[in-house]
């Protein structure tokens, strides 16, 4: 029901993008750490396992301690994708024997990728390979990764959600963007990219310092 590309920059920055035929994917799927790293928990999806995975992370243990300390041992793990990626580029995934249909977990150069239910495994080999071959924002190159996985087939149905979010140095999401229902998603959600990414370093300047940011330019804001 889901693909997805978790990856970073390699200075600082991780990040994840997703898509899927369900709603909200990434409201359930996404789970990013300022400073630590990202992970996913996706297919038959339990949003506790994020947490966890990014918990053992910051013990220093490294991807894939932080995959095998969270996967030993737990129930139900067999229903489970997850991913994991540190912020200096090591990375580590798993797929459940229960994982649904056509299913791929691949890591890469500073990326992970995973789907289930895809119209052919091919699908994760093209969203790592776009990832690596992309250059600037870790947003671009995500959304990039991520639409080169619908151009390979996507999955075997429709998609009708999609998320995209970075964390950086400052402990929120500086990018975080999700369409929830939609008949193009991608579409939607590279649109909502464009007009945000212009805009991004501000919202984070009037986090931290207001006095000294940009204003809004809307009425009202002179």
């Amino acid at each position: 029901m889901t693909f997805s590309v978790l990856a970073t920059d390699g200075k600082g920055a991780v990040g994840m993008a997703v898509t899927s035929s369900s709603p909200a994917v990434a409201a359930r799927c996404v789970h990013l750490r300022a400073g630590v790293g990202g992970a996913s928990s996706q297919n038959i999806t339990d949003p506790r396992l994020g947490p966890a995975l990014l918990d053992a992370l910051e013990t220093g243990i490294g991807a894939r301690g932080a995959l095998d300390a969270v996967v030993q041992g737990r129930d139900l793990i067999e229903y489970r994708q997850l991913t994991v990626l540190e912020l200096n580029g090591d990375g580590a995934a798993f797929s459940g024997t229960k994982t649904l249909g056509e299913h791929r977990d691949r890591v890469g150069a500073h990326v992970v990728a995973a789907g289930n239910m895809l119209a052919s495994p091919e699908v994760v080999d093209a969203i790592v390979e776009a990832f690596e071959g992309s250059a600037g924002e870790l947003e671009e190159r995500l959304m990039a990764a991520l639409e080169a996985g619908l151009e390979a087939g996507g999955e075997a149905g429709p998609v009708h959600s999609a998320g995209l979010s970075v964390v950086r140095e400052v402990p929120w999401r500086e990018t975080d963007l999700r369409v929830d229902w939609s008949e193009a998603p991608l579409a939607e959600l590279r649109s909502l990219l464009d007009v945000w990414l212009p805009q991004r370093d501000d919202y984070v300047a009037r986090g931290l310092n207001p006095a000294a940011a940009p204003s809004y330019g809307v009425p009202g804001d002179e």
